[in-house]
């Protein structure tokens, strides 16, 4: 595929993601927690739904389109876990961030093995979330960079300004650098990985670049 068809694709595909921001599931029983998870998600211009048990929870990731899942493991009626196998088991592959007093290695082991995406132990700071969110984002993240090379195509852009301008974070960290390059390996793979013209360059010591050809 040309640059000018992914150019294309992208900016049909754009105009659907504009018009809807990103829609998050928190399941948490304890209101207040649920509150104030909705009202710091909601402050970063996440959709934010409340569900605060385990049926309910269940029916809205197997009937609604998400694209994360906060889910508490202890619910009343059926458990975090038991509610996260049952949709894996559906074919359901939102990603899940289990949020969870419990935290010896057998617990993070037991939620990680039911499915879930990653895994933090209350209490929690909600910076932390924020940034657990945004590495589980995979898609909407994805895009998000696609967009940004395409904008800049021919020019080399930084991990600084990837940092900034995609991620929306002011100080570039060795974390959210490992975090960027993950994302690209996997641009790469639904782009590049099956075209004998590659779109997407490393270069090395500086950052990317997108175009045909070598960088």
């Amino acid at each position: 595929m040309s640059t000018k068809e992914h150019r294309g694709e992208l900016h049909r595909s754009g105009d659907a993601h504009r018009v809807r921001e990103l829609r998050i599931l928190v399941v948490e029983d304890e209101h207040k927690v649920a509150q104030a998870l909705r009202e710091g998600l909601a402050g970063e211009g996440y959709d934010v739904t409340l569900e605060d048990t385990g049926e309910g929870a269940f029916f809205r990731a197997a009937t609604e389109a998400f694209d994360a899942i906060l889910l508490d493991v202890m619910l009343p009626r059926r458990d975090g876990l038991t509610i996260l196998q049952s949709l894996r088991a559906r074919g359901v592959r939102t990603p899940v961030l289990v949020l969870t007093a419990r935290d010896t290695l057998d617990d993070r082991v037991r939620g990680l093995d039911s499915g879930a995406d990653d895994y933090l132990v209350k209490p929690f700071a909600f910076a932390e979330l924020l940034a657990r969110i945004r590495a589980i984002d995979l898609t909407a993240r994805e895009f998000e960079l696609l967009r940004y090379l395409m904008q800049h195509e021919r020019q080399v852009v930084s991990r600084e300004s990837l940092a900034r301008d995609v991620w929306k974070e002011q100080a570039r960290t060795g974390p959210l650098d490992n975090v960027i390059d993950v994302h690209i390996a996997r641009l790469r793979r639904k782009i590049d990985a099956e075209q004998s013209v590659k779109l997407i360059h490393t270069v090395r010591g500086v950052g990317f670049v997108l175009r045909e050809g070598e960088p």
